[in-house]
């Protein structure tokens, strides 16, 4: 009877170890499956992040192309991008994001001739350019403070503007282009947490 119990003991003892290290091996399996989903999730997201780098680059280049002849093919390209691209900007720590809209189209111009940007407050062409301003970032020129427009010595024929609402709850730097006949077209606008009037 003794050795009886002895053996129904070790097949119990021999039971509750298989049992215990069974459901081991499936909660380790369990977690491998999970960190390989994981690992997974991470690459689609590193793809999907360089679809939309590619697609920013080549929205950069189209629009620093010369304005002057644009064919039809790049117009179908800009009315098919119907969607703003957003990034946060890591270069400038007061930026707290940057917006490039396809769709901005110049602001039309009353200016003939051969083009010299003119920054005098009181010219046609400085209006122009902060009709352009203001329709790139919503702010009405009446509600508008202008800390800095000039040259954007980044691109040619290109200005660049520090602008702010009455209250300096918005501010903004707005980058535009000249486009011959057409007048000035926004190219970016960077969401700033800090004035910067040097440029």
């Amino acid at each position: 009877i003794l050795n009886g119990l002895i053996v129904v003991v070790l097949l119990l003892i021999a039971f509750v170890a298989y049992t215990i290290f069974s459901s081991g091996n499936d909660h380790a399996s369990s977690k491998k499956n999970e960190a390989n989903q994981s690992l997974h999730k991470e690459k689609n997201d590193k793809k999907d992040n360089e679809a939309v780098t590619d697609s920013k680059t080549a929205s950069d280049d189209v629009e620093q192309s010369d304005g002057t002849a644009e064919d039809d093919s790049t117009a179908v390209d800009n009315a098919n991008k119907s969607q703003e691209v957003t990034a946060d900007e890591g270069e400038d720590t007061a930026v707290q994001n940057t917006v490039e809209n396809p769709d901005w189209k110049p602001v039309g111009t009353t200016q003939t001739g051969q083009h010299i940007a003119n920054y005098d407050s009181n010219s046609a062409d400085w209006q122009e350019m902060l009709n352009a301003i203001s329709s790139a970032t919503g702010l009405d020129q009446s509600n508008m403070t202008v800390w800095f427009l000039g040259r954007d010595k980044t691109a040619t024929n290109g200005s660049v503007g520090t602008v702010s609402s009455k209250d300096k709850q918005q501010k903004y730097r707005v980058y535009i282009q000249w486009v011959d006949g057409q007048g000035w077209k926004p190219s970016k606008v960077e969401e700033l947490s800090e004035i910067d009037s040097s440029h």
